[in-house]
Parts: C-alpha cells; structure tokens; sequence
C-alpha cells in the first residue's frame, strides 16, 4: 500500500461530523461510492433522516423494490446528526396553520400523527436494537415573563379548542414546575408527553445500519449534481431510477432549479461538560424531558445521557442566496448568547466548561409547513420544510413517501401535507433581507419581554398572529 493510500485510509477512518454527537460516533469508515453506472426501483438523494426512513419503510412495504441511497457525505452528516435530539411530535406552524387551509380535521389528525410517530420511532429503536439513548420524557417549555406566561396560556386554548386535553398538554404554575425542574424565574410551563431525547448522530447511523442489513444499497462521498426525469448524476457515474426521492432538507436548495424552494437557515449548539451528582440532585430533572424557553428566538435544551446539558437556539444565520456553506456554522455571537442563557437557568453553572459548538443547517418552508410530494410523470418525490422538527416528522414522511411509491393506501396518504406546495421564497436580496429582518424583530421583541415582562405593542402581536 503507497504512503498516499495509508493516508487516505487514515483520513476517511476519523471522517465524521461536527459536534457532541458525532464525538461519541468514533471513527467512521465511510461507505464505497458506486463503482459506475447503476440503477434501482428507487433511488434516494440523502442519507439523513427523510432518506434513511423512506428507504426503512420501502424495504418492509415493498420488499420487491430495490432501493439505492446516494450521500454526499456521511449518512447522518446534515441536520440529521446535528440538532438537539428532541423526537418531538410538534408541528413548526402549530396544528392552527394547518386549519386555516385544510379545516379542523385535517389539521387535528396531522397533529395525532405527529404524536403517534415518537412511539413508532421507539418501536423501531426498540424492535431493531439502536443504540442512541433514547429516553421518553416528554417535553417542558418554560414561560420566564409574565408575558412568556400569557402567550403559553393562549397556546393551551387554542390546542384545547381543537380537542386535546390534559393528556396533550397540562400547564403547570412556578411552583408545580420548579418541582420537576430547578430553573430560575419562571413563571409557569406547558408540559406534553409527545416527545423523547435521543443521540441523533447514534440513531442515523443506526439506522443506516439497519437499512443496509434489509437489502437497501447505500453509497456515501457520493454528491449528486443534478436530477432530471428519474436520471441521478453523480461524480461517480449516473443511477437511474424508476422513482427518485430527494431527501435534502436544508440542502434542496444546491440542486439545480431549486435555490428558492426552500430556505437553509443554520440553528446552533453548545454542550458542557458532564455534569457532577451534585448538580442533578439539586436540579431534579429525572424525566430527561427536554425543555425549551418560550422566547421567539428560544432555547432548547437536553439533559444527555452522559450527563451533560446540550443547549441550542437562541438565533439562527442565513447564508445569502441560500448557499449551505461550513462556515454559517460558526457562530461565535450565538454561542456565547447559548453560554449566557445556560447560566440563566442555571446560575451554578457561571463557571461551568463548554466542550462542543458546533451549528448545522435545517429548511424552512415560506408558509412553515412541510410537505410531501410524489409526481410520477416526472418520477420525483420530495419531503421536507420541517422547520427544526424533522427527527419525528422526517419518520412520518418516510413511512408516507414508502406508501405513495408503493401505491398502498395508507392514512399516511390521507394526511394534509401530502401534496402540499409551498410558494417560492422571494429572490435575492428580498429573501436574505426579509429573514434578517424577522430575525432582528425577534430578538427586539425578546429583550423588551425580558426587561418589562409585557409583549411588545404591535410587533409582538404580529410575530405571535404570524406563527400561531
């Protein structure tokens, strides 16, 4: 073997994502790209979540079917492994979004199927043995204000107002919450059972384990440059499909004819150290549920398996011209807001040691809703727009996307996002403008809150009417 090749081996044995996650992964060998020209029934575009899913269900749906999965990179190696490991079954626009333009039903069995889908993903994590610490708590979002208060409350009657009670959601006063968790100034919380925390990096790569083990092809350094009617061209050679999936999330928009289709924007992340027995003690925290604030731009937080707390949001980036670049994922003014808001809820942690930062891009719909499309004539499908709540949804749209292929009826197809079109973003500069715009409203609203515990007039009520 030449010294290059040595090295070679060497370089793709420590190829890996960035962050907490992909540090507890050790050393990846990546998957072979394809060796030529090729074909299947069905080829994927992205080893994330979306792919990884849609190939799991096709191979137990439609086992004739043969499924090839092409990565740019390493499966998991986008959102997939990045995010905060919350399998919530919350929707990004809420289920009244989807009432306004599907009706009431529509919208309540989209929310029941977000809801089912954490247990069919622990059933799955269960039934095939996936190692990725999954831990069913649920989820608690602190109200800090009194204004933080008043919105949560709103939100409790509207989720009652379309049929879910106290098994959904349950809101709790300062002193009920700081029972479960020992967090500073709060004024209440909102508490719902339909969430897990969970590695995300552990169960992408698991996954693709898995997937591989029922017959599906995964190819991995393997960037695709265009699709075009069921004809995937890669680097390597082309693959032609019957069906072609793309599953790119916050990548869609690289592909040629897609830039506006949807918006990459970057969330970001820190992690501390492990933490010691003392500090679980006086915190509680023994659900693991996860917790988030309710500022617009809030934070979202993991207590991890190690023992660590795993802290992200607080601001996002945007690249112009919706360009996912490595470097949208250093963020230094948000870290340090992440490591400021970390010591507010916990003042013992003023000294604490910050060990991971590390950021990753994730697709944004222009109405927030995500979609799931199929068109047989131009042998396409797509999924995607989840808005940050892809590690449940991106499930659900896997199973649905497996049935539509298939042609089985299913009440996954029967969903409102099946179908969906979201319109364009607007071109450049309007778009990058129009979400640093909103960005900057957020935060001014965020800090009025904070200093008088009021929403702020007008621009308070139009971000909350606009994302109800």
């Amino acid at each position: 073997m030449t010294y290059i090749m040595i090295i070679r081996v060497m370089e793709n044995l420590h190829d890996r994502g960035p962050g907490l996650w992909w540090s507890g992964c050790g050393a990846v060998r990546p998957r072979p790209a394809p060796a030529g020209d090729a074909s299947a029934d069905v080829v994927i575009v992205g080893a994330g979540f979306t792919g990884l899913w849609t190939a799991y269900y096709l191979r137990a749906i439609a086992p004739s079917l043969s499924v090839v999965v092409l990565e740019g990179r390493l499966a998991g190696y986008g959102a997939s492994g990045r995010n905060g490991g919350w399998c919530s079954g919350e929707l990004p626009n809420g289920p009244h979004g989807l009432a306004r333009r599907h009706g009431r039903e529509a919208a309540v069995s989209m929310q029941r199927a977000a809801f089912a889908t954490v247990t069919e993903v622990e059933r799955v994590v269960t039934a095939e043995g996936i190692d990725c610490g999954l831990r069913r708590g649920g989820s608690r979002v602190l109200a800090r204000n009194q204004a933080q208060a008043d919105r949560l409350a709103r939100v409790v009657d509207g989720r009652r107002s379309l049929g879910f009670g106290p098994d959904d959601y349950r809101l709790l006063d300062g002193a009920q919450t700081g029972r479960e968790l020992a967090v500073s100034e709060v004024a209440g919380s909102l508490y719902t059972p339909h969430c897990a925390a969970l590695d995300p990096a552990r169960l992408a790569r698991g996954l693709a384990t898995v997937v591989e083990r029922q017959g599906a092809v995964l190819h991995e350094h393997t960037p695709v440059h265009r699709v075009n009617r069921g004809r995937v061209t890669t680097e390597h050679g082309t693959v032609d499909g019957g069906m072609v999936v793309l599953a790119t999330e916050g990548y869609t928009s690289g592909l040629p004819g897609l830039r506006r289709s949807v918006a990459p924007v970057h969330s970001h992340m820190i992690a501390t150290e492990p933490l010691d027995d003392a500090f679980w003690r006086e915190v509680g925290w023994t659900d693991h549920a996860t917790v988030a604030d309710l500022r617009w731009h809030f934070a979202y937080l993991q207590r991890t398996s190690d023992g660590r707390i795993a802290l992200g949001g607080r601001g996002i980036t945007y690249p112009f011209a919706s360009r996912v670049l490595p470097a949208q994922d250093d963020a230094p003014a948000i870290w340090l807001r992440l490591r400021r808001s970390l010591v507010s809820f916990f003042p013992r942690l003023t000294g604490v040691k910050v060990t991971h930062r590390w950021g990753g891009p994730l697709a944004l719909a222009r109405d927030l809703e995500p979609a799931v499309r199929l068109d047989r004539v131009r042998r396409l499908a797509w999924a995607g727009g989840y808005g940050g709540d892809g590690v449940a949804l991106a499930n659900l749209a896997g199973r649905t996307l497996a049935h539509l292929i298939a042609g089985s009826d299913a009440p996954e197809t029967r969903l409102p996002w099946v179908g969906g079109v979201s319109r364009e973003w607007e071109p450049e500069p309007l778009r990058w403008l129009g979400i640093h715009a909103g960005s900057l409203a957020a935060h001014a609203v965020d800090r009025y809150e904070d200093r008088t515990g009021r929403s702020l007039p007008v621009v308070g009520r139009l971000l909350e009417k606009a994302l109800a």
